[in-house]
């Protein structure tokens, strides 16, 4: 069995700890529990893990946010996976810092990457993890806010979300979508 997890973010080093690059986060770290090391590849850097008999290629997209459908679709084709074999990792400003939802499809709900992806794949019927970031900004600064870093406060268990997201990617890949929301979803 193969699965395609896309984390969403921004290259580069004004972006790297930023809200927005969560997605590049969470695979960072599932990397780094692997050993696994990432390759500048198609339009995304890319590495490959092993769990229960599965493999899970990971890809952080080189494209920036907004044209992250692009390596999504290049991806999946190339690796000829099925959309309902992607999960999506992505920031999500509705949720509360720290939430975390697995969902099988929902709308972009705004957010720009989704937008991308669910533009070149013709259709939103394809598993997220969404990721809380809270709505703590200003009117008007909700830009400011996702490429901003996490508050100090936030960091004290940013690792720990992190560390659950990955759980919760492994559990998608080995026991599905539905018993890995009825675990984690509360």
């Amino acid at each position: 069995m193969k699965y395609l997890i896309v984390g969403l973010g921004n290259i580069g080093p004004e972006y790297a700890d930023t809200r927005h690059n969560i997605g590049f986060m969470v695979l960072d770290a599932l990397a780094e529990k692997f050993g696994a090391t990432w390759k500048t590849d198609r339009l995304a850097f890319s590495t490959e893990i092993k769990h229960k008999g599965r493999t899970i290629h990971l890809i952080k997209p080189t494209t920036y946010m907004n044209l992250s459908g692009k390596a999504a679709g290049h991806w999946l084709r190339e690796l000829k996976i099925k959309p309902e074999n992607m999960l999506v990792i992505v920031d999500d400003l509705a949720l509360p810092y720290g939430t975390l939802r697995m969902r099988p499809k929902g709308s972009s709900a705004g957010h720009n990457g989704l937008k991308d992806i669910e533009k070149v794949l013709g259709s939103n019927k394809y598993p997220r993890l969404r990721f809380g970031i809270g709505n703590d900004y200003p009117t008007g600064r909700q830009v400011d806010y996702v490429l901003g870093a996490f508050t100090a406060d936030e960091q004290i268990d940013l690792g720990t979300h992190i560390d659950k997201s990955a759980d919760m990617v492994l559990s998608f890949c080995t026991i599905g979508i539905a018993h890995t929301m009825n675990q984690f979803n509360k």
